[in-house]
């Protein structure tokens, strides 16, 4: 109970002590104090004020929409357009692009921003832009861009820059859906323009050669249901190498769409051998002449490109449809306009930090010269006693 008596009485001696010594130096302290508050208002003085100008976007959003029915009566490629799927969150995305170099270096070539910011290079030209600007992807779906500039009218203009680039880039990336599904049926599209013209050259080079014209009778049908199982099959096929590239081999619908290629494949087989329906469009049985044979063939390659060429035309067609509908979807809730109000500097923060800081400056360094000066005092009062000692 001493003890604990003792130390108390000790801490408080210490403290009226600590500010006892800090009392002897208030001059000083109340000298920093004021040096630095001087400093921070002749800074927020002399400071050029920076606004912030503030757009917000709505960018489009990944969701499964009515044409996913309509492609259902198309035929085997329809499932393809639903299983391309769509990103996790798409904002992520598209704060991605907007920081992204392309984007960048756009709004840099626009704006002149080189001369602007009084760079030599590109990089700290990108660099200095990155610092000025700020994206923020919020809890709301909408996605904020903000842009400081010491003119006003200038970082709303940049600000509003973002939005136009963003726009175009989106339109000239597949980012969406649809967009995918475009670029798929487009390369799929100019693959089967290419053999269509071929089909159509032979069958006229045969035409040239044999004299033939459309035979009459049962053949006419034959070619047709064989044309539509080669179209089926192909667009099996087809359909398997788009679900390549989100299914793996166990998935269910991959193997549902397997079994049902080999399955068209088994049916095609026994047509063209024969076996089944009596038909031989490939084997010469004398029935059909060798040169209504030849006829026969080129004219079901030609209709079996046509065929394929008219479907992936309507999915194409529907993809375009869907890719417009969502490339319009970025829209602008609260655009950017010149604010009034300047952001920085903030003059009463500066001025408390000043003064803070100056308050923290001078309570140590009196501190520190409180020590000096005992320590030159007990100095002078050793050399004082040795002096008195080597007198007696």
């Amino acid at each position: 109970m001493q003890n604990a008596t003792h130390a108390a009485d000790k801490n408080e001696v210490d403290l009226l002590a600590l500010l006892l010594r800090l009392t002897r130096h208030k001059r000083w302290i109340f000298g920093c104090t004021l040096l630095l508050g001087a400093l921070a208002l002749a800074y927020c003085l002399l400071a050029r004020p920076v606004f912030t100008a503030t757009t917000s976007i709505m960018p489009p959003q990944q969701q499964n929409n009515g044409m996913s029915a309509l492609l259902g009566q198309l035929g085997g490629l329809a499932s393809t357009a639903g299983g391309l799927s769509g990103l996790k969150n798409p904002n992520d995305l598209y704060v991605g692009m907007l920081q992204s170099r392309s984007v960048a270096d756009k709004l840099i070539q626009r704006y002149q921003l080189k001369q602007r910011y009084q760079e030599n290079t590109l990089d700290g030209t990108r660099k200095a832009l990155q610092n000025l600007s700020n994206f923020s992807n919020g809890k709301d779906g909408l996605i904020t861009i903000s842009v400081d500039d010491h003119d006003p009218k200038f970082a709303a203009m940049l600000a509003n820059g973002y939005v136009g680039e963003l726009k175009a880039l989106n339109q000239s990336l597949a980012v969406t859906d649809a967009a995918k599904r475009r670029l798929f049926f487009e390369q799929q599209l100019k693959q089967i323009k290419d053999q269509l013209a071929d089909a159509e050259i032979a069958l006229r080079k045969t035409q040239e050669s044999t004299g033939m014209v459309l035979p009459e009778g049962q053949l006419p049908a034959i070619v047709g249901s064989i044309t539509q199982l080669r179209a089926n099959i192909a667009a099996k096929e087809v359909q398997l190498e788009a679900m390549k590239s989100y299914a793996t081999a166990q998935n269910p619908l991959y193997i549902r769409t397997e079994q049902e290629l080999a399955g068209l494949r088994e049916q095609l087989s026994k047509m063209e051998t024969g076996n089944g329906n009596g038909h031989d469009l490939l084997v010469p049985t004398g029935k059909v002449a060798q040169s209504g044979l030849e006829y026969l063939r080129k004219l079901r390659e030609v209709k079996y490109q046509e065929t394929i060429f008219e479907l992936l035309s309507k999915q194409y067609e529907l993809a375009r449809i869907d890719e417009a509908k969502d490339s319009s979807l970025i829209q602008v809730l609260d655009p950017a306009v010149p604010p009034e109000l300047k952001s920085k500097p903030k003059r009463s923060l500066i001025m408390a930090l000043g003064l803070f800081a100056g308050l923290c400056l001078g309570v140590l360094t009196a501190l520190l010269r409180d020590r000096l000066v005992k320590q030159q005092e007990q100095g002078r009062q050793r050399e004082m006693v040795l002096a008195m000692k080597n007198n007696n």
